[in-house]
């Protein structure tokens, strides 16, 4: 049995299609279906139904397929090991990103990027939920995003920094001097927010269904600049991550008065999996960044 074979048997797994397949691996069709054959005959059992262009798993082929991505999974980290010996001088990093963790990962991509230029970085952003997907898929190698409600299978998360909820509003606004914003401040003022499912408009749901409010909202949005740039430029406000605005000018951040307001920064890693070098180097940039050092915790190693 070769891994060749393992992995051509995967991808027609995946994709219900020899044809499919083998323009995926980029490879002649008939290439991959001998090989196919090859690792049935190896296996005295028949792995796939075909009909006419149609495929199938058979019942062997549905036993099969997690103990092949397990052994594709190995032999990619065994493959990642020996890319690590090379000082960093090569290898990829994937990194995953929530929108309201962009601000403070600036300073650390451009340092990462001057101290090794060999490695490839490719930077995701999503939102959690599907971030936390690629991440169990292995498309990732770790995930910078505030920690989610619920604990996540198979996922481990440990903390970069403290962060709350604040009320963003430009400089001259009247809410601008006050040293924290209650629920009556709120409801003065059209409210834009996040577009359910960003991390900070589900921690605000939760906060406002915990202290049994509700709130009239004038605009949605997924995209956190343009809604920053509504709020420069009118008497609007909006409630976000304090890291959103890191850096950013004309707006500033006025502490939340509601329970379940606190946010925690963290870096999100498979459990029990192996982590490259290049992924801990990069988080021992971002914990001794100007960004997060102020609130760092100690890394769990």
């Amino acid at each position: 049995m070769e891994l060749r074979q393992i992995k051509y048997f995967v991808k027609a797994a995946e994709l219900l299609s020899f044809s499919e397949a083998a323009r995926v691996l980029n490879i002649a069709q008939s290439t991959l279906s001998q090989q196919v054959r090859v690792l049935e005959d190896e296996l005295g059992i028949q792995l796939f139904d075909r009909h006419s262009h149609v495929i199938s798993l058979t019942e062997a082929g549905r036993e099969l397929l997690p103990l092949a991505l397990r052994t594709l999974h190995e032999a990619d980290s065994c493959l990642a090991r020996m890319q690590d010996l090379g000082k960093l001088a090569t290898g990829t990093l994937n990194i995953g990103v929530t929108y309201s963790f962009s601000p403070i990962l600036t300073e650390t991509l451009l340092e990462f990027a001057k101290r090794y230029p060999g490695v490839r970085l490719n930077v995701l952003y999503k939102p959690m939920a599907e971030l936390m997907e690629l991440l169990s898929a292995r498309s990732l190698d770790f995930v910078l995003a505030f920690r989610p409600s619920e604990r996540i299978e198979g996922i481990e998360s440990h903390v970069l920094f403290d962060n709350h909820l604040g009320v963003i509003v430009r400089d001259s606004h009247p809410l601008a001097a006050k040293q924290s914003v209650g629920a009556d401040d709120l409801r003065r003022y059209n409210l834009i927010l996040p577009s359910k499912g960003l991390q900070a408009r589900n921690a605000f749901d939760r906060c406002v269904a915990q202290a049994g409010l509700a709130f009239d909202i004038h605009i949605e949005l997924n995209e956190v600049n343009i809604l920053l740039e509504l709020i420069r430029h009118s008497n609007m406000i909006t409630v976000l991550s304090e890291a959103t605005i890191y850096n950013r000018t004309g707006i500033k951040a006025i502490p939340l008065e509601l329970p379940g307001s606190e946010m925690e920064g963290c870096v999100h890693m498979l459990r029990n999996c192996y982590r490259k070098h290049s992924a801990l180097e990069f988080i021992r940039l971002l914990r001794d960044s100007d960004a997060v050092r102020a609130r760092a915790r100690s890394w769990l190693d």
